[in-house]
C-alpha cells in the first residue's frame, strides 16, 4: 500500500476525516449477505448507493460523490444494565461533499447497517425474570429450554445519518456523525414488534475516535483494476477504536402479545430502561474503513455522480 503522494494530500485530509468516522456504528443482529460482487478495488463497496438521486446529481465541483464501507470484527454495546458483545459489523453509505465544507450522507435503500447476530446474555430469563408481575412469573416458569430463552438483538437503521463533521474524523474525542437506530429484540414470548427505540424516538449514536487510524492509498481504473494512472482513488484506514457514551436509550415497547404492556414493564425494570445519557456506551474494535472516489472529480463535471455510478456498474462481475 502506498503512502499518500503529494497530488493527493488535500484529498487525504478529507478522506481520513470521513473514514475514521465510519467504523463506529455499533450493530447487533442478523447479517444480510450482499449479492453484488465487484472487481478489484471496488470489491468491498457492494452496497454503495451510487444510483441514489443525490449521488447522481453531484457535479464534481459544488458536490463530490464518494463511496464508503467500514467494518469492525468485534465490539460491545451497553444499554442500561445490559451489555452485549457484538460480532462483525458493516456500514456502507454514500457521501456527497459540498463546496461549503458540509457533507450529505446517502444511505442505501435497505439501510446503512448489517451485522452478525448477537445473543443477549441470560436470554429472556436474564431480561425480565424473576418478576413480581404474575403474568410474567407464569412466562418465566415456561422457559424450560434454550430455544425459548434465547433472545437475539438486531440494530436497525431508522433514518439517514447526519451531523457529519469531517474535521472530527482526524481528531480524537469529538463526535463525528450521528446515526439513528432502534434495536429489535426477538424471542417467541416477545412477539414480532419488540423494540428498544423507535422511528420517532430512536437511539442516536455519535461516535468519536479514541485513537487515530493508520492509512494508505491506492489508485485504480474505473472497473476496479489497480493502476497508478487510474481515474479512481481508494483510501484505506485501519486500526482505530471508536466509542460513544453520550447517547440516551428509551424504554422497550411493543413486547409481548396481549399482555397490555406487562412485558415492556418487566423488560424495562430488569434492564434499567429508559437509561439517561452517560449510562450507556458502544465500542467498536479495530475498525477497517475504505473510501472510493474520483481522483479528480472536477474533470468529470458536471457529470461526476453519473461517472462514479458508471464506473461502479462496470466493475460488477
Amino acid at each position: 500500500m502506498k503512502r499518500l503522494p503529494g497530488r493527493a494530500g488535500l484529498l487525504a485530509t478529507t478522506v481520513t476525516a470521513l473514514g475514521t468516522a465510519l467504523g463506529s456504528f455499533a450493530a447487533m443482529g442478523t447479517a444480510t449477505a450482499a449479492t453484488t460482487q465487484l472487481n478489484g478495488e471496488w470489491a468491498p463497496f457492494t452496497r454503495c448507493p451510487v444510483d441514489a438521486p443525490a449521488m447522481l446529481a453531484a457535479d464534481g465541483l459544488a458536490q463530490t460523490p464518494q463511496c464508503v464501507v467500514s467494518t469492525s470484527a468485534s465490539g460491545s454495546i451497553k444499554l442500561g444494565n445490559t451489555t452485549v458483545t457484538t460480532g462483525r459489523t458493516e456500514l456502507q453509505i454514500g457521501v456527497v461533499e459540498n463546496a461549503d465544507g458540509t457533507s450529505t450522507v446517502v444511505a442505501p435503500s435497505t439501510g446503512a447497517l448489517i451485522a452478525d447476530s448477537a445473543t443477549v446474555p441470560g436470554g429472556l430469563l436474564g431480561l425480565m425474570c424473576p418478576s413480581d408481575i404474575p403474568a410474567i412469573t407464569a412466562i418465566c416458569r415456561q422457559i424450560t429450554d434454550s430455544s425459548l430463552n434465547k433472545i437475539t438483538a438486531t440494530v436497525e437503521s431508522v433514518g439517514t445519518p447526519g451531523d457529519f463533521d469531517q474535521t472530527a474524523g482526524i481528531l480524537t474525542d469529538k463526535p463525528i456523525v450521528s446515526i439513528p437506530v432502534r434495536i429489535h429484540l426477538q424471542n417467541p414470548f416477545l412477539g414480532s414488534n419488540c423494540y428498544i427505540g423507535s422511528k420517532s424516538n430512536p437511539i442516536v449514536l455519535r461516535p468519536k475516535n479514541l485513537n487515530l487510524p493508520d492509512f494508505g492509498m491506492t489508485f485504480f481504473k474505473g472497473d476496479g483494476t489497480v493502476a497508478d494512472d487510474g481515474e479512481m482513488s481508494r483510501i484505506n484506514l485501519t486500526g482505530s477504536t471508536q466509542n460513544d457514551s453520550s447517547f440516551a436509550v428509551p424504554g422497550a415497547g411493543g413486547c409481548g402479545l396481549g399482555l397490555f404492556g406487562l412485558i415492556d414493564a418487566a423488560v424495562n425494570l430488569k434492564t434499567g430502561l429508559p437509561s439517561a445519557a452517560g449510562k450507556n456506551s458502544v465500542t467498536l474494535n479495530n475498525t477497517q474503513t475504505s473510501l472510493a472516489g474520483l481522483l479528480a472529480p472536477g474533470t468529470a463535471a458536471p457529470d461526476a455522480g453519473r461517472t462514479l455510478a458508471q464506473y461502479w456498474h462496470s466493475a460488477v462481475k
